[in-house]
């Protein structure tokens, strides 16, 4: 009787997490200092190309070019860059309900046309929600986004900055 306890316990546990990471995502939204108004993404074609529940901490093995995160995992981490606006992106999911699943730190540099991405570590606002959704074992850490990324974000963020000398550097 008792194993037959742990073990419903056990699969009642899987269960959720299994449909959580079925779930797509439903929208994207980027905040930032020097933004008139926080950005959304809702365009499902746009966000097809982006899902936190794969990279590292992910089962299954992820064919190169395949990742449909923000990250290019493939160049490791970074050193933090200096300088450059901080953006807020925050993913959510319907379940059936749309819920905040995600939230990474955003930066670009015009200069060399390369963005950042943060995956907040212990100790960070957003380190419990991120660990709840997926656990990548690798956060704390600066990142390159993805082309894909950038290419959706910079345009978008470009055309909704408040002025071209807003401040909110760090």
């Amino acid at each position: 009787m008792r194993r037959s306890l742990v073990l419903v316990a056990f699969f009642s546990l899987q269960i959720p997490a299994r449909v959580f990471a079925k779930a797509d995502i439903s929208k994207i939204t980027i905040k930032g200092a020097d933004l008139k108004t926080p950005i959304e993404i809702t365009d499902p074609k746009i966000l097809a190309n982006f899902n936190v529940w794969t990279g590292p901490g992910t089962s299954g093995t992820v064919p190169k070019g395949a990742d449909r995160f923000v990250i290019e995992w493939s160049q490791g981490a970074t050193e933090r860059p200096k300088g450059l606006q901080r953006y807020e992106v925050s993913f959510y999911a319907k379940f059936p309900n749309e819920k905040l699943v995600y939230v990474v730190l955003y930066k670009y540099d015009p200069a060399t046309e390369c963005g950042y991405i943060y995956l907040p570590g212990r100790g960070d606002a957003w380190y419990r929600l991120n660990i709840g959704t997926i656990f990548h074992g690798v956060e704390g850490h600066w990142y390159h986004a993805s082309a894909g990324w950038d290419t959706v974000a910079t345009p978008l963020i470009a055309g909704a900055k408040l002025t071209a000398s807003s401040t909110g550097l760090d």
